[in-house]
């Protein structure tokens, strides 16, 4: 981590000792990261990662030159934060989370709304050409939809395997469906 200048070794071994990177290394690392760390807010710290370690990087060079060292590299490779702080940033996830939830919830009410009127305009212009329709063809057009209906649902009973027909007994007669489980 370190490597000492050569001219410098004596001196370094006088006046730190043998166990310096011990004694001296900690003491100079803490001071940096307090000093540094102090100048950012929690978030700072996370945003600007790189910008903080190049600057702590730089202030330990400079804090070391002072006893003749010098630093090949510096790295941060943890940064823990309190408790109540991460919980902080996991409340503020799951709030910005709900809020996204709840615009989609928001705009989805909005297009069922605005395909309800679209329905419900569909509708009206198709009762008011049903009700041309009959003015000026008389009842046949309603008979012909009721056929087309007829047509609809007898295909989808026919379809239905636990549906039976019993015609009735004659014209007009009641006719029965039947749902049978099996």
């Amino acid at each position: 981590m370190q490597s000492l200048l050569n001219t410098h070794l004596p001196q370094i071994y006088r006046e730190l000792g043998a166990d310096f990177s011990e004694r001296v290394l900690p003491s100079i690392g803490n001071e940096v990261l307090k000093s540094v760390v102090a100048q950012y807010n929690a978030s700072e710290l996370l945003s600007k990662r790189a910008e903080v370690s190049a600057r702590i990087k730089r202030e330990i060079e400079k804090r070391g030159e002072h006893f003749n060292l010098i630093f090949d590299d510096v790295a941060i490779t943890h940064l823990n934060f309190m408790p109540e702080y991460v919980k902080a940033i996991e409340a503020k996830q799951v709030a910005q989370q709900n809020a996204e939830k709840q615009k989609y919830v928001v705009l989805k009410a909005e297009q069922e709304r605005q395909a309800a009127v679209i329905r419900s305009e569909g509708e009206a212009e198709s009762a008011e050409l049903l009700t041309r329709a009959i003015e000026r063809y008389g009842e046949g057009i309603i008979e012909v939809q009721r056929i087309d209906a007829a047509r609809e649902i007898a295909g989808t009973l026919a379809g239905a395997r636990n549906v039976t027909y019993l015609p009735g007994g004659g014209a007009g007669g009641p006719q029965l469906l039947m749902q049978v489980d099996r």
